[in-house]
């Protein structure tokens, strides 16, 4: 059965949304919302949207949308610091990614770096639930692969509750 269907935005830069909010509620979200309403109100799909960068001041716009999953959640852009979307947003959306930073620990870190990497966003995002362990991007060609395994260690190591 169909669990989600996918949309794409890339609505943010590294360092700022692409376009002003105000821009995006008057001429996106009104087609977003369109979309969503007619899934949700047709079926028990998931919305999931890619969306990267800097997206923090679109994420209130996204989640009134209907917009239900989030990925790849682009903490290394400005203003997506984990602990405050986790705080600000974890209860109205789910975080499918922001596992591991792809762009400055994945590829250039050691395995003990890409570890606490993992360790700690995993840490933040799984919080209350609303989380499905991504790292943040694809995993590029030069990515060592003691790195590869030591991410996927660290994501299940660190992926239960305790009770």
């Amino acid at each position: 059965a169909i669990q989600m269907i996918t949309i794409s935005g890339d609505m943010g830069m590294q360092d700022r949304p692409m376009c002003r909010p105000a821009l995006v509620e008057r001429f996106s979200a009104p087609f977003i919302h369109q979309f969503c309403d007619f899934i949700h109100r047709n079926s028990d799909i998931k919305v999931f949207m890619h969306n990267c960068g800097s997206i923090e001041p679109l994420i209130p716009i996204l989640i009134e949308c209907g917009v239900d999953i989030l990925n790849p959640v682009q903490i290394s852009a400005r203003n997506m610091e984990p602990a405050l979307l986790k705080s600000k947003y974890g209860d109205k959306i789910v975080f499918w990614g922001g596992g591991c930073d792809t762009q400055n620990v994945l590829g250039a870190g050691s395995s003990r770096e890409v570890s606490e990497n993992v360790r700690h966003l995993v840490n933040i995002f799984k919080t209350k639930g609303g989380f499905v362990f991504n790292q943040v991007h694809n995993i590029m060609g030069d990515v060592p692969p003691e790195n590869i395994i030591t991410l996927f260690d660290t994501a299940y190591s660190n992926a239960f509750y305790s009770s």
